[in-house]
């Protein structure tokens, strides 16, 4: 008789755990598709807003649009875009009624106000034809990434069961500092990309220069952060598989911003923007959010004070039942 709450808790967990990761994924989606507008120069094809041509039809402002590749690439970001502000709300309504936890109620309000505030900017960005505004656009869209992730862990049985807790000692403080810098580098890095791709100017020597050097400085870091966790706590699963993501994103990563910058200094001014150009830039952008998420759950993982595993209030240790929503502050 007592396994039944156990099971409905579990059923439910699992449930938003999975709506929560399906609208990380369409962000991602969201993300790559922006990366396209971007490439290929689309971010004026509707130069109105919130209207489209005029036209307050979300699905069809203008007959065919999906025929036409500028249209297609604008229009389809502000329909994506509209999906992930929707099930954001969902996320966040369904954290609020669900979740135990006070603080994890109030990340859901925080996204809420992130992505509203991410489409505000996407449509100034429009109304006053502001590169500037493109480049702050992007980079909130990581940090807005970045949030969904997090409150994705923080739905995990590795999370709510304080799994992989850090012991005490200063291994493990450094290992966070590590954690901390790399995420702090990436986030850098996705900066200085966003200027370059909004640029408008081509590659500019010195901002190329600073990226490239901030790559290595980001290689080095997240090294150290593999090195430390597989040395010192190889034996915590949950931090192990973490630094080996860390390390697979990285990598990738850094072979794809090689080939996008030989392909920018080299093929395009030859043969001007191609397919191929494109999907690379696209791939080095989404390739650079999914090193961002994955850094953050690695910090985050790493940052759990080891006391938290004997004091973790939101899930009951016996039946996992979630506590009244009102009840834990």
């Amino acid at each position: 008789m007592s396994t039944a709450p156990s099971s409905s808790s579990d059923l439910h967990w699992a449930w938003r755990r999975r709506f929560s990761w399906l609208t990380v994924f369409t962000t991602v989606l969201l993300i790559s598709w922006g990366g396209v507008v971007t490439s290929i120069g689309a971010g004026m094809a509707f130069p109105d807003w919130p209207t489209s041509l005029g036209s307050y039809n979300l699905l069809n402002p203008v007959d065919e649009w999906w025929a036409v590749p500028a249209y297609l690439a604008e229009h389809g970001h502000r329909l994506i875009a509209s999906l992930v502000g929707m099930m954001t709300v969902v996320l966040a309504g369904w954290t609020w009624w669900s979740d135990p936890r006070a603080w994890m109620r109030k990340l859901g309000v925080a996204a809420v106000v992130l992505v509203v505030a991410q489409g505000i900017l996407g449509g100034l960005r429009v109304l006053w034809v502001s590169i500037d505004l493109a480049a702050v656009h992007a980079c909130v869209a990581q940090l807005f990434f970045a949030l969904l992730v997090a409150m994705t862990l923080f739905t995990t049985e590795t999370w709510r069961k304080s799994r992989g807790v850090l012991p005490a000692g200063t291994k493990g403080r450094w290992l966070r500092r590590m954690a901390y810098a790399a995420t702090g580098g990436i986030y850098l890095q996705i900066v200085l990309g966003a200027l370059l791709r909004h640029s408008g100017g081509g590659v500019s020597p010195g901002f190329t220069a600073f990226h490239v050097t901030g790559a290595f400085v980001v290689v080095g870091l997240v090294l150290s952060v593999f090195v430390a966790a597989e040395k010192n706590f190889d034996d915590i699963p949950a931090v192990r598989r973490a630094a080996w993501s860390l390390l697979g994103a990285m990598g990738l990563q850094f072979i794809l911003g090689l080939a996008a910058l030989l392909v920018m200094l080299y093929a395009e001014p030859q043969s001007g923007l191609s397919l191929f150009s494109v999907l690379l830039t696209v791939g080095h952008l989404v390739v650079g959010a999914l090193l961002f998420g994955t850094s953050i759950v690695t910090t985050l993982l790493v940052a759990r004070p080891s006391e938290e595993g004997s004091s973790a209030p939101s899930v009951n240790s016996t039946t996992h039942e979630p506590a009244l929503a009102g009840t834990e502050s």
